[in-house]
């Protein structure tokens, strides 16, 4: 079992609270990424005290998926996990407190549609320099991820206008044709109408004359 061709995923869980206390919460953001091809990692914080960390080997990855009861091949379950965790129903559940501010325990829960099962994974609470760390990691890959989509974006802008000038150029060149025959069509008309204004005179000159004395 491996973790092949993982995309990095960035989102905005909706954090609450487990025992639903009115404490306000700030906002986070997520980050999930494979480090290499045997672990899933799971970043979350919100840049100032709170901020959680879970990584999972495939072998723990492979326990979760009979603990939640998902079939189908080692490659649908990963299929199942980024679709749940790319979905509008993405939670970050804390609760308890700290002896520093912010919560002592923490999990990330994730569903891909209603009635489908739950992916629920606990986290570790960092601090410190861990914490720090952490923070310009996913800083650092948000901005990684940024700029691969600007660049993606500019490719398809600049190939979109090539198509557009193509478009322009097949469009042109296909009125020159249409419009070759019509104009050989009065040149040749103009031709006959020269050649028999031509002869009119000729024959009007030659009988000229002959009537002449």
């Amino acid at each position: 079992m491996k973790i092949e061709g993982f995309e990095p995923i960035f989102g905005e869980p909706k954090a609450e609270w487990a025992d639903s206390r009115s404490d306000s919460l700030g906002r986070f953001l997520f980050h999930v990424s494979a480090p290499d091809s045997s672990h899933l990692l799971i970043q979350v914080t919100d840049f100032r005290s709170n901020t959680w960390e879970a990584k999972r080997s495939v072998l723990q990855l492979d326990d979760m998926r009979d603990e939640i009861g998902i079939g189908g091949s080692w490659s649908e379950f990963i299929d199942y996990v980024v679709a749940s965790i790319k979905s509008e129903d993405v939670k970050l559940i804390l609760e308890g407190h700290s002896n520093a501010d912010g919560a002592a325990y923490a999990k990330i829960v994730a569903q891909k549609s209603k009635g489908m099962p739950r992916i629920s994974i606990s986290l570790t609470r960092l601090t410190g320099s861990a914490a720090t760390e952490a923070m310009a990691k996913l800083s650092l890959e948000l901005f990684t991820a940024f700029r691969s989509m600007q660049t993606l974006i500019v490719q398809e802008q600049e190939r979109c206008l090539q198509l557009e000038k193509e478009a322009a150029a097949e469009k042109e060149r296909n009125e020159n044709i249409q419009n070759q025959p019509l104009y050989s069509k009065r040149q040749k008309l103009q031709k006959m109408n020269f050649s028999d204004k031509t002869d009119i005179s000729a024959s009007i000159l030659s009988n000229g004359s002959q009537d002449s004395p």
